[in-house]
């Protein structure tokens, strides 16, 4: 007898909600291994290929191509043992509800970013107590499960009165973080997912609600507003495009708006000589060996400038109401591809050379062209360095990189005029700005920061005191 185990969208990274399914790899009634992939989804981060955890011959897929899924929603269900006596027809439809037996699952160990593919105990399905209208009938290996009839389908709602103490069905953290902030009470919120999980949704719509209701009560003599369709209509009649806000782009906008929402950041910026540097450079390169990238050296002139002003290297607690000061650095560069901005992380950037952070920022930005590049390696970044020069334009006032605390720009580097050792001459200019979390330092810090990587740039040879 075959087993059903349903496998859900899992954790793919830090700070990930939901990925949009691209394409299926199997189809109902195809028998795949542990560890085959199954879908390959598109997060606001990367491409991805989804291995299930587990054997046997997949009975139901959930979400057609071009679906957006949270985490944790059902991926799709395999029965689990010998096919030539599985009483499970593959070709039948299968929902969330009917995907999993008590059993707890053997999963295959592997792991993605932040997820094991172990079932977690928090899942494990709940037997509701009898009532007048359930049944108890023998269940597999000999235990009992509740058979509930039609008319006790639907779980009674929490009571208001409830024990703090009481569980709630939410795995994830990220559910649980969401709740707190809309001041969301998950024992009052009915879950909609397998077993009554509580999703990203569920919480969601409980506060758009609460959120309604103050805006109500705040504004009760308000005047009437068009409605959506309304708005929706007079859009379709001029015609314009409706482009939806998903995958990068709708990340890229739900993360520089908190960024607007949470930091009070400024920007200081400077004009600097880049004369001596190019001209290290091409000396560095004419060699032979491994080339260096003119990113690559402004990427090391930010690594000493964070070991002197570390607390720029930092993050803002807000619920603790501390500054974190992070020991190491990992830097993001800005990276614009056919997907749209990514940030790939140089980690641990602290401690590569200009030869080891040229050949590392290739690799990752050959991986961000070409939509190979892991999570993992979009995520964690401490520090942004943001080269907008590469578009044609000298300066910039940038969004920081939430929950980044400071971002260098750096203009396009152009022969100008330039006062040099009292004469005019024609140089190479660039102009840098600087963008920071006015929470974690004041501007003489700023300042500080930017006019060491100013000198840095014009005379590279102070680079060398801190090496």
């Amino acid at each position: 007898m075959a087993v059903v185990r349903e496998f859900t969208l899992p954790d793919l990274g830090e700070g990930l909600t939901e990925a949009e399914v691209v394409r299926w790899l199997v189809k109902v009634g195809d028998v795949v291994a542990v560890d085959q992939p199954v879908v390959e989804v598109e997060t606001a981060k990367a491409m991805v290929e989804v291995p299930c955890p587990y054997g046997g011959v997949v009975t139901a897929r959930f979400g057609d191509e071009g679906t957006e899924l949270p985490v944790g929603a059902p991926l799709l269900t395999v029965a689990v043992g010998d096919p030539a006596h599985s009483d499970v027809d593959p070709a039948a439809p299968a929902g969330p509800s009917t995907a999993t037996e008590s059993v707890e699952a053997e999963g295959s160990g592997n792991v993605l970013v932040g997820y094991g593919t172990q079932a977690p105990a928090a899942r494990r399905r709940r037997v509701r107590p009898e009532t007048g209208g359930s049944r108890t009938n023998p269940g597999p290996a000999g235990r009992a499960t509740a058979q509930p009839s039609p008319s006790t389908v639907t779980p009674p709602a929490p009571q208001p009165d409830a024990s703090a103490t009481t569980a709630v069905a939410v795995i994830s953290p990220l559910v649980r973080r969401l709740a707190r902030e809309h001041g969301v009470d998950l024992r009052q919120v009915r879950g909609t997912g397998p077993d009554g999980l509580i999703l990203r949704a569920d919480v969601e719509g409980v506060a758009r609600a609460l959120e309604q209701r103050a805006q109500e009560e705040a504004r009760p003599a308000r005047q009437a507003a068009p409605s959506a369709h309304a708005m929706r209509t007079a859009v379709a009649e001029t015609g314009a495009e409706r482009v939806p806000l998903r995958g990068v782009r709708g990340a890229v906008a739900e993360k520089l708006s908190r960024s607007r929402r949470e930091i009070p950041d400024a920007t200081c910026w400077v004009d600097a000589d880049a004369t001596e540097l190019m001209a290290a450079r091409r000396a560095m390169n004419a060699g032979g060996g491994e080339k260096v990238s003119l990113l690559a050296l402004l990427a090391r002139i930010c690594t000493a400038a964070l070991a002197k002003y570390p607390e720029l290297n930092a993050t803002v607690d807000t619920e603790a109401r501390e500054i974190v000061r992070l020991p190491g650095v990992h830097l993001g560069f800005a990276a614009q591809t056919e997907r749209g901005l990514v940030v790939p992380v140089v980690r641990d950037a602290h401690t590569r050379d200009a030869i080891g952070l040229s050949l590392e920022i290739a690799r990752l930005t050959e991986a961000a062209r070409t939509g190979t590049l892991a999570p993992a390696e979009l995520t964690g970044g401490t520090f942004t360095l943001n080269n907008y020069g590469v578009f044609g334009v000298d300066g910039s006032t940038p969004i920081l990189n939430h929950p980044e605390a400071a971002m260098l720009g750096v203009g396009r580097i152009v022969p100008k005029p330039w006062v040099h050792e009292g004469e005019l001459a024609v140089r190479q200019v660039v102009q840098l700005s600087f963008t920071f979390d006015h929470r974690v330092c004041d501007g003489g810090t700023a300042g500080g920061f930017l006019r060491y990587v100013a000198d840095c740039v014009e005379r590279p040879a102070v680079l060398l005191r801190s090496l």
